[in-house]
């Protein structure tokens, strides 16, 4: 039973990191209609940020604030001059942001090297709690309050404040939104912001949950999300929190019982939902 607690906690905080990442490409798609293949390099960049800033100052809330200002800025910039002129189109979308998540990930190694950096995990939630037999590692446990923290607030904004009244109007009718007197490319540009925020929360995150980050983490977590995203429906938030959820718990139990397995049952359960619910777990309405 301890063991099964053990891989149950760490498989719901690994869902929780992708959660993060793919709870932006989810806010993005379901009001934009952009796919986004370079949010894996926002993700990266808050984890790189996240570990240089928590190495100058030794604060990790500086190094959560330090990442999240990194993707705001990167998602203004990413939104404005890639993202605003290939509105509409999906092919050029994948490929400039495929195209753009190279440059990222390439800038990465230009800005901080190309080796890997250790990242570690503050004082304050290290270690972890003895409840009987089982052991709760503390940072494990953090995060997974941080997950649920945040689809909480998201849930709240979309569903309880005038912001995201208009987000979810202009989900269901942008040109109603323009008619109203609502720039909706505003809408688009802080919800591409909020996402991006969002990533590079979950990077910055991950990087004392691995120990370590490096350049491509971004491309294997990106497609992680996207994984989560399809498997959750495009567009449904609380379908990528419970296709996150599963994804975490998928790997963490076959990395333990059937380790030849754990890379490929991602992709299984993805396979899975497309023939068998290809709309997702949870389809978006509208």
């Amino acid at each position: 039973m301890e063991l099964l607690i053990n891989l149950f906690v760490n498989g719901l905080s690994t869902g929780m990191l992708i959660f993060l990442l793919a709870a932006g490409l989810t806010l993005i798609f379901g009001l934009m209609s952009v796919l986004n293949f370079a949010h894996g390099g926002l993700f990266v960049w808050g984890a790189f940020s996240a570990v240089w800033v928590y190495a100058t100052t030794g604060s990790f809330m500086l190094s959560i604030l330090g990442a999240v200002v990194t993707g705001v800025v990167l998602g203004f910039v990413t939104e404005k001059i890639i993202i605003t002129p290939v509105y509409g189109n999906h092919v050029q979308q994948i490929l400039i942001t495929l195209g753009f998540m190279l440059v990222l990930t390439e800038m990465i190694k230009v800005v901080f090297g190309p080796n890997q950096l250790a990242a570690k995990v503050p004082p304050y939630l290290d270690g972890s709690w003895e409840v009987g037999d089982v052991i709760l590692i503390k940072y494990r446990m953090f995060i997974i309050l941080i997950g649920f923290a945040v689809f909480g607030v998201i849930q709240f904004i979309l569903k309880r404040t005038k912001v995201g009244l208009i987000v979810r109007a202009g989900v269901l009718n942008k040109e109603m939104v323009q008619a109203l007197g609502i720039n909706i490319k505003q809408v688009f540009l802080f919800t591409f912001i909020a996402g991006a925020a969002l990533a590079s929360l979950g990077g910055a995150l991950m990087a004392p949950y691995s120990g370590v980050v490096y350049a491509e983490m971004g491309l294997e977590f990106g497609i992680l999300a996207f994984i989560v995203v399809v498997i959750g429906g495009m567009g449904s938030l609380p379908g990528s929190l419970l296709a996150a959820i599963l994804v975490g718990l998928a790997g963490s139990f076959m990395a333990y019982y059937v380790p030849a397995l754990s890379l490929a049952v991602n992709m299984i359960l993805m396979a899975l939902v497309l023939i068998f619910r290809p709309q997702g777990l949870f389809a978006a309405k509208g």
